[in-house]
């Protein structure tokens, strides 16, 4: 198969959330990939309203866009220094960050990681997030059944995260594949799949013009593909540009994971096919009060039952059902992103 990258400058700077005047006996540190994508200030809301119920002093930390390692670093740095009770961190490169996260940990504090697992996960003391292969495998199936025959002959392009494979990018990416009914190689990374159908992989950086870039990549391997995963919505929006250029926006199935209000909207205009909607404000939320629980008493979070995180859980939103994978419509989704 065909495998295909395209590389972006990752320095970023740190941006730093001001925390409530009112002093405070506890303190805690968000830190996302970066403050512009919609999922990431759902989650620093959730946060920061959570924060200011229970009357702990709230930090956040992002950069511009997805993958810069070294600023996540400093930013732990920071709170450790700080005297911060717990830390929730969206990892840009999940097992790089690992030692970082230990030294706060053998400082006392609680780190908790959102969406995206450490690598490996038992890095942090928790992880609150989606369960991504499920997700992944929901469009898979959802995307085969909507082929039905056609499945066996499609031509689909898959974009995901990072050249790096952040845990997040390779569990969607692989719950897909094996939810289209695709042979997986090592279900730990993604690209050494040796199916046909597989035109190839290109990265987008989780936003709209990294989508649409990788989108025209693969679409000049292979104009004729048919079916588009995408690693999330700002990513899907981009390839349906590039697909609208090519004049093949009506006939290419586009699946993705979010469910945030703008991706719901792309459900309900046609952009794309069916999405797996998740809840980073619980996830920020329920962080915040595991960060209380724990400076009150040392109470730390236990993962949900026959999992090793806790589940803050999935649902596939599409206006096109098929049977055999559970939906529900983007009226429906609309009522939920994000919760």
């Amino acid at each position: 198969m065909k495998y295909l990258m395209t590389a972006s400058a990752l320095a970023l700077t740190i941006v730093a959330g001001a925390a409530s005047a009112e002093s405070h006996s506890t303190s805690a540190c968000l830190i996302t990939k970066t403050d512009t994508n919609p999922f990431f200030v759902k989650m620093r809301e959730g946060a920061a309203a959570k924060a200011e119920e229970l009357g702990i002093e709230l930090n956040t930390y992002a950069g511009k866009v997805d993958g810069d390692h070294e600023t996540q670093v400093a930013a732990i740095e920071t709170c450790i220094a700080n005297g911060a009770k717990g830390i929730l961190l969206t990892p840009s490169d999940p097992s790089s960050i690992a030692p970082v996260v230990q030294q706060a940990r053998d400082a006392g504090i609680l780190v908790i990681a959102l969406d995206t697992p450490l690598d490996p996960i038992d890095s942090a003391d928790m992880t609150f997030a989606t369960d991504n292969f499920l997700a992944g495998e929901l469009i898979g199936k959802w995307a085969a059944a909507a082929l039905g025959d056609e499945a066996a002959n499609a031509k689909i392009a898959m974009l995901d995260l990072a050249v790096s494979q952040p845990t997040v990018g390779v569990l969607r990416d692989q719950g897909f594949l094996q939810g289209f009914g695709i042979d997986l190689g090592d279900p730990n990374r993604w690209g050494d799949e040796e199916d046909p159908r597989i035109v190839g992989n290109d990265v987008t950086a989780g936003n709209e013009e990294g989508g649409r870039k990788a989108m025209e990549n693969l679409l000049a391997s292979d104009p004729m593909i048919n079916v588009v995963y995408t690693i999330n919505e700002p990513a899907a929006a981009g390839a349906y540009e590039a697909l609208k250029a090519f004049g093949r926006e009506n006939d290419v199935l586009i699946v993705s994971v979010d469910g945030g209000c703008p991706g719901v909207a792309n459900v309900k205009d046609g952009v794309i096919g069916a999405t797996s909607q998740q809840y980073p404000l619980l996830m920020a939320s329920k962080g915040i009060e595991a960060i209380a629980a724990f400076a009150a008493d040392g109470t730390k979070p236990v993962a949900s039952e026959g999992k090793d995180f806790f589940d803050t859980g999935v649902t596939l939103i599409t206006d096109r059902p098929v049977d055999g994978v559970d939906s529900i419509d983007s009226a429906e989704g609309a009522k939920l992103c994000w919760g």
